[in-house]
């Protein structure tokens, strides 16, 4: 899907945008940063609200404004394009805050999917909030949650990490630290790392139940369940992977989390027999391979406890 569906209105005229073929009045919008979720790939995925909010926005601020225009070309939307990214981040922030203070009615949108998620619309978002200045979201497509419904995996609890180190020393840390997670991991991957990533996960966290969903609402969309060692197993055997990837891996059985609770308590009340709480919560995570904070927290329980 490219190209507009009609030309943009002409000067002076109301805001407007177009959809099957018709074209529509944007409604008034309220002064305030809008931030509104766009589609991941399929053009189609996309509110009428959404619509109406880009075309009557001053301006819609862009991570890509590449990518955004032929969104807005698509649809019919005249509005200007301004770049906001982690670039231009903290030059454009207080002129947008100065906008707002004056009454202006901007839109925030990311390259693809809901922003803030991954991307540094937040800190913007936080001093726009800060100022006491409204903020209106415009719900829509999310790579996580899309990834999440289709993966099979348990949805009740999930938690999203981003994207992992890209070293394998740093990303196996970062993993331990995940592991004892009771719900859903949720990841971000690049291509050329994801076979790497697998391997690390699997050695990490062994056999758990995983999918790899690529291309996301595009027309190659393709998910691979599996457990981890056979998803990584896969990519390092194929081709390099293409596109943008989310990896969703299930959580721990309940009864390793309860053994593993246990012989961490096992190993801090005899290594707090022998040295102080500090050394002994040294030991401990450097044997464990636990966060610090986490055994410390755990240490200081038990020397609470009668």
């Amino acid at each position: 899907m490219s190209g507009p569906v009609s030309a943009p209105p002409a000067p002076g005229r109301a805001p407007s945008y177009a959809a099957f073929g018709l074209r529509a009045e944007a409604e008034p919008l309220a002064p305030g940063l809008h931030i509104v979720a766009t589609p991941i790939g399929n053009l189609k995925d996309i509110s009428f609200r959404a619509l109406s909010t880009l075309a009557a926005a001053d301006a819609v601020l862009a991570e890509d404004t590449r990518t955004s225009k032929t969104l807005l070309a698509h649809y019919g939307i005249a509005t200007p394009l301004l770049p906001y990214h982690e670039h231009n981040a903290a030059q454009m922030r207080p002129k947008i805050l100065e906008k707002l203070r004056q009454g202006g009615k901007l839109a925030l949108i990311s390259d693809a999917g809901t922003p803030l998620v991954s991307d540094p619309g937040y800190k913007l978002v936080a001093e726009v909030v800060a100022e006491g200045l409204p903020v209106t979201g415009i719900p829509g497509p999310s790579a996580v949650l899309a990834a999440l419904v289709l993966a099979g995996l348990p949805t009740d609890r999930f938690f999203f990490e981003g994207f992992l180190p890209p070293k394998s020393a740093a990303r196996k840390g970062r993993l331990t630290e995940l592991a004892a997670i009771p719900g859903t991991l949720v990841f971000f991957e690049s291509p050329r790392r994801l076979a790497e990533m697998l391997a690390d996960a699997a050695a990490v966290l062994g056999a758990r139940s995983g999918a790899v969903a690529r291309e996301l609402t595009k027309y190659y969309e393709n998910v691979r369940r599996g457990a981890l060692p056979e998803l990584a197993a896969h990519y390092a055997e194929t081709e390099e992977a293409r596109g943008e990837i989310v990896v969703v891996i299930g959580p721990p059985d309940a009864s390793a989390v309860a053994a593993q609770g246990d012989t961490l308590d096992e190993a801090l009340r005899v290594a707090l027999t022998k040295v102080s709480l500090k050394e002994a919560v040294a030991q401990v995570a450097a044997a464990s391979g636990q966060p610090r904070r986490v055994v410390y927290a755990r240490a200081l329980e038990l020397t609470r406890t009668p």
